[in-house]
């Protein structure tokens, strides 16, 4: 059975635009993951900030997969410590 992954996360507003290009970098990366089926980041146009998620795979071991190649990344560093409100499950 797939994964859906959906939620947001919060970047302080003096930061909004070094995420929104590293997003565009990682969902990128992120799409070219096997079993990677949908990766999108839209940002909410009422919470400065805050963008929201939306990704599906395959199965929870290519889940697995992208959460190993994200700790690794780019993306994880410049992401570290923000505030992330995330719900994966099977769908």
């Amino acid at each position: 059975m797939g994964m859906i992954v959906t939620g947001y996360l919060d970047a302080p507003e003096e930061r909004a635009e070094e995420i929104a290009k590293a997003f565009e970098e990682h969902a990128r990366l992120s799409l070219l993951e096997p079993g990677c089926e949908l990766f999108e980041v839209t940002p909410d146009s009422d919470v400065p900030g805050r963008f929201h998620v939306n990704e599906r795979y395959t199965d929870a071991a290519a889940l697995d997969a992208h959460k190993t190649r994200m700790a690794a990344s780019d993306w994880a560093r410049v992401s570290v410590g923000l505030p992330r409100n995330i719900d994966a499950r099977e769908g």
